[in-house]
């Protein structure tokens, strides 16, 4: 026998449980599936419990730069990793209670429990815990399985504990060298908070810079910001091998950098590389979806696949790999199907942010990406230590750049590596989202003294480059 719902959501990671939710309140019978549980990686071992971190970090740095402000703390500062962890996970636990209680209170809508694979187009078997296995069929089937991190094709890493962003969640003592894996957003936030805990940090990468997606100069700064507090790199890294060493106590490293060879020797390896989507064991030939050669579902603009009366959300679909473009997926889904509306994936402007501090704030094109695109660029840099907020407050490091397409006068993209950078830059996002011209914001009268108001003079000062 099998059980019947107008629509089963597969997975409860940001997309999930409100489009769930939505469904349910419109009248459908609706299934949430989830296998281990609910909130996905944002809510378990991801934004939420790595900026709680972060948090926790930037009090013990700002506790140890106290005296430069006339502030004296008798004694040197240390930090309770114990205690760091346990303040994590009371803030994940708060989280994961308040969604659970939500769902619960939500008519037409169950949850259930178990690993979920498909059976057919509209149907798909749950895996229980206990060993029993429920059929559960619908006309609707939104898959929303999230992804995992993968490991760098390294001989001898699969014999050493390696850590990936789940395992550190559970990290409750400070590792004496922690060895990053990957110089890009989740390796570079761990990279800092652990060198700020006190440990020893190196990190491998194998490009030639930092973030490869941005343009050179972040990438410099960022490193010179990182490099400031202590975290050494090694860039351009191949050929590299690990082992344990010391009984399995230690880690080491060999591996080639910038034609010489090197070893690095840590307590702890974190592997931050890549993700990948978990789409490998849904059964998802059964139902005839289509998958690209990463394992992402394949999906049209309006988030449909192949399949009729099959949506895909979140990182399993490829088009985006945040919290917030997840939750967008659902409204996307939601607007289409409960309000005959028409919105697409590409109506989104890309904005995302590096959490390390002081933040990178980022939305639409780099500035190498519009000059290439061949639009007329006028492009404007400001220095922090040209902000008087910021020299108030201590915070000089990075910078703001804005690119605007000359003859549209619309802005094309920004990078803001500066204190804030991750909350100012939605000034920016709301403006192109409006299709307004950028002398709207240079025109804007800003509170004195914020950093916000220093973007007006810095679209006041735009120029033209040529284009390469």
């Amino acid at each position: 026998m099998s059980a019947r719902y107008d629509a089963i959501v597969i997975g409860s990671g940001q997309a999930g449980p409100f489009l769930a939710a939505r469904l349910a309140q419109a009248g459908m019978k609706t299934a949430l599936v989830e296998k281990v549980h609910l909130g996905g990686t944002c809510v378990n071992d991801g934004c939420i419990p790595t900026k709680t971190l972060v948090a926790s970090a930037r009090t013990a740095q700002v506790a140890r730069l106290a005296a430069q402000y006339g502030v004296h703390i008798g004694g040197p500062i240390t930090v309770d990793m114990a205690a760091v962890k346990a303040r994590k996970d009371r803030v994940v636990g708060q989280s994961v209670d308040n969604l659970t209680s939500w769902l619960h209170d939500i008519d037409n809508l169950t949850v259930v429990w178990g690993h979920a694979r498909f059976e057919g187009a509209h149907a798909i078997a749950v895996d229980a815990s206990d060993g029993s296995t429920r059929v559960l069929e619908a006309p609707r089937i939104f898959v929303n399985v999230g992804g995992r991190a993968v490991l760098p094709d390294w001989p001898g890493i699969h014999e050493i504990k390696a850590l990936t962003n789940t395992s550190m969640m559970e990290l409750a003592e400070l590792p004496e060298h922690l060895i990053v894996v990957g110089g890009s957003y989740i390796g570079l936030e761990f990279a800092q908070m652990y060198r700020r805990f006190g440990s020893r940090v190196t990190v491998i990468e194998y490009g030639d810079r930092l973030i490869a997606r941005e343009d050179p100069d972040v990438s410099r700064e960022v490193q010179a910001i990182l490099e400031r507090e202590g975290v050494v790199f090694h860039l351009g890294v191949h050929c590299a091998k690990v082992n344990a060493t010391h009984g399995g106590a230690r880690i080491r490293v060999a591996l080639n950098a910038s034609g010489a060879a090197h070893e690095v020797e840590g307590s702890h390896l974190l592997a931050a590389v890549g993700r990948r989507p978990n789409t490998d064991d849904l059964g998802l030939d059964r139902a005839g979806i289509t998958i690209d050669p990463r394992g992402f579902i394949k999906v049209d603009d309006q988030l449909r696949t192949n399949v009729e009366g099959v949506w895909a959300l979140g990182d399993c679909n490829g088009r985006g790999a945040f919290t917030h473009t997840a939750y967008n997926d659902h409204e996307i889904v939601a607007a289409n199907l409960l309000e005959g509306g028409s919105r697409r994936v590409s109506d989104r402007i890309p904005a995302y942010a590096l959490f390390i501090d002081p933040p990178l704030g980022r939305v639409g094109l780099t500035e190498t990406e519009a000059r290439a695109s061949g639009r007329r660029v006028l492009s404007g840099l400001m220095p922090m230590s040209r902000v008087g907020r910021a020299k108030e407050r201590g915070e000089t490091q990075g910078f703001m750049k804005v690119v605007v397409d000359g003859d549209t006068e619309r802005i094309l993209g920004a990078a803001l590596l500066c204190i804030e950078g991750d909350e100012i830059v939605h000034s920016l996002l709301d403006v192109m989202a409006a299709g307004a011209s950028y002398k709207v914001v240079q025109r804007a009268v800003h509170i004195h003294p914020t950093v916000s108001e220093l973007i007006p003079t810095l679209l006041s000062h735009l120029q033209e480059h040529p284009t390469p």
